[in-house]
């Protein structure tokens, strides 16, 4: 191993590298603004390696290609962008996220549906997995085979690019997912690592034998142990890879600069496909070290610092959001402008349902007491629910304060969630269920799981109640696309053998139709849900205080309701009843407020002099009269 080379000896090789004098002016202002950032990560990790000096000055000059070859609109989206740092904190945002295929078919038919996105009144659209995979085994897409190929079945990279700029146009930033921490066995990485080719093997992590393996699972946890134990599978020549997730999903080995280097280098080409968002998937397993669980180390922060200094000169429009499904703690500690300045809120998503089975909000009072204060500059992904599972990510040691036992308290949930508990409303089923244990995670559409099948009208007040806190909390509102009409599980996923296998697919259905054509018809379940949520997303973007990302918490002294502020450019007071039964709250809570206020939702005024009263599922959103 060569000795670490100091800063100016970094520089000086990175200039002197024979692409160097042809950067324009752009990029060479951006390059003395992040390089010093991008050294000090890069140098943390990959400290002595002796391909360091190489493999920095080809990842940033893969970055000026980049920039030279991005085009003239995306070059002024970038100085917007730079001019506007914090445009997605905006109280105008609103995600959609959907599957190509289901939704829409292709990319082509993604488009037909723009009047529709504009009508729901979308800014964000975030196209789930749709690059090339193996056909029957792709975890949803997630086993990425070519980062620079579309599926077929969806169309081509042309359709993508030509889709983003339409978007572009019309005011909606495309964002797409970034299998960054592993591929499928089929892409052509791991396919010459197969055939021994000693670069590519040097991509993934392989070992001889079980030696190593067997010391690092003692202190890695399973993710999927349905599909195979442990961290590692076996090879046809008996070797052993790293696959956290499925088999047929290898861990990229990032101790190797070349795969930080080729990443890049993936990034930055969508990135010049006009993706404005990328959904950095599974931050938290990127970096591996014995001894520990290999998860959140710190060195997949500094890996995720260096990408982004990276494409702050080469796409400075393009931003992270991270998936980070850990505990709380680990999910706030990647968001930083320098790191992922957008990321998902899996802890209130998950609190949220937990607080309608037990009609209890303190535990979601807590989240938006201590976790729901961000950096300046950052924002959460608000989100009622995903194309993932639901886990109960909670903290066990905060459930404690409140006399909850994490472990019985998971288990009486996914019983609940299952419509194993009596009384239970919800229809739901379990994903990756352990029948010793109880342990699962929960699949279900939004409706599904608010019991919209069962009480068409306590369906509805249940998930208007969830909504209302997504576009009420701090950040940008996410709808998976199809809930905003009550679309219910899809049953039929079991008559395909591909999909057979995950209880996922439950709650990924097709583009439900019949149901779009009845959104404006309030005689129907559809049409009254799609009528409160398009009320709701309309006072949202038209509701100043719900921009920027100040929020602080504010206790109710009612168990049963979580009550928050939003205080910037006139304030916002939410309140939200999670039980099934009216809850008034005093008036000694509101004395150091105005006696009267407006709730924007119910279009009334409200004097907090004689307290407050919320029917059964019911909520607010008050601002000054």
């Amino acid at each position: 191993m060569s000795d670490v080379p100091s800063f100016s000896d970094a520089l000086a090789h990175v200039l002197a590298h024979p692409q160097a004098a042809g950067w324009d002016a752009a990029f060479r202002r951006r390059f003395d603004t992040y390089f010093p950032a991008l050294f000090a990560e890069f140098s943390a990790v990959y400290a002595g390696h002796p391909a360091f000096l190489r493999e920095l000055a080809e990842a940033v000059n893969c970055a000026a290609s980049s920039y030279a070859e991005r085009s003239a609109e995306l070059k002024a989206l970038d100085a917007a962008r730079e001019a506007e740092p914090n445009w997605f904190t905006d109280e105008r945002m609103l995600g959609g996220v959907c599957y190509v295929d289901r939704y829409a078919g292709t990319l082509k038919g993604v488009e037909d549906q723009l009047p529709y996105f504009e009508e729901l009144g979308l800014t964000y659209l975030h196209l789930m997995p749709l690059f090339r995979a193996p056909e029957e085994n792709s975890d949803g897409g997630y086993a990425v085979s070519s980062y620079r190929e579309v599926n077929p079945k969806l169309g081509t990279m042309a359709d993508l690019e030509h889709l983003a700029g339409t978007l572009r146009r019309r005011g909606i930033s495309l964002t797409v997912d970034f299998v960054f921490n592993h591929t499928s066995n089929e892409h052509e990485w791991a396919r010459r690592a197969l055939a021994g080719e000693k670069t590519y093997e040097d991509y993934y992590l392989v070992f001889p034998d079980r030696t190593l393996p067997d010391q690092y699972e003692r202190t890695t946890r399973e993710i999927f142990p349905d599909d195979h134990p442990g961290s590692f599978v076996q090879l046809p020549d008996g070797r052993w890879i790293w696959a956290t997730f499925y088999h047929f999903q290898w861990d990229l080995n990032y101790a190797n600069p070349a795969v930080f280097r080729a990443m890049a280098g993936e990034m930055l080409f969508l990135a010049n496909r006009g993706v404005e968002i990328l959904r950095m998937d599974a931050v938290a397993f990127i970096w591996k070290r014995l001894g520990t669980p290999c998860e959140s180390l710190p060195e997949a922060h500094r890996l995720l610092r260096a990408f982004n200094a990276l494409c702050r000169m080469g796409a400075p429009a393009m931003v992270f959001k991270s998936e980070a499904i850990v505990h709380p703690d680990e999910v706030v500690s990647y968001i930083d402008r320098a790191e992922c300045p957008i990321s998902y809120n899996p802890l209130v998503m998950a609190l949220g349902w937990e607080a309608l089975a037990t009609r209890d909000a303190r535990l979601l009072q807590q989240a938006f007491d201590r976790r729901q204060q961000l950096p300046p500059g950052c924002a959460f992904v608000n989100y009622v629910r995903s194309h993932d599972d639901i886990g109960w990510t909670f903290a066990d040691e905060e459930a404690a304060e409140l006399g909850i036992h994490g472990g019985d308290h998971r288990r009486f949930l996914n019983g609940f969630f299952v419509g194993r508990f009596p009384g239970s409303f919800a229809q739901g089923e379990p994903f990756q269920e352990n029948p010793r244990t109880g342990d699962c995670r929960i699949t279900g559409t939004t409706a599904s799981l608010a019991g919209l099948g069962r009480d068409p009208d306590a369906g509805i007040r249940r998930v208007l109640l969830l909504h209302s806190v997504a576009l009420a909390a701090a950040g940008i509102p996410l709808l998976y696309l199809g809930d905003e009409v009550g679309q219910l599980n899809d049953p039929t996923y079991l008559d395909r053998p591909a999909e057979a296998v995950d209880s996922r697919w439950v709650h990924r259905p097709f583009r439900p139709d019949a149901l779009y054509g009845q959104r404006h018809d309030e005689g129907t379940v559809a049409g009254r849900l799609y009528a409160g949520l398009r009320h709701l997303i309309a006072l949202r973007k038209a509701t100043p205080a719900f921009g920027g990302t100040a929020l602080r918490g504010f206790w109710t002294g009612n168990r049963h309701v979580l009550g928050f502020h939003r205080p910037e450019r006139g304030g916002v007071l939410v309140f939200a009843n999670l039980s099934d039964e009216t809850q008034v709250l005093s008036p000694e809570r509101f004395g150091a407020l105005p006696s009267s206020m407006r709730d924007l939702v119910g279009e009334e005024q409200v004097i907090l002099g004689d307290g407050l009263t919320l029917p059964p599922l019911g909520f607010v959103w008050l601002a000054p009269a």
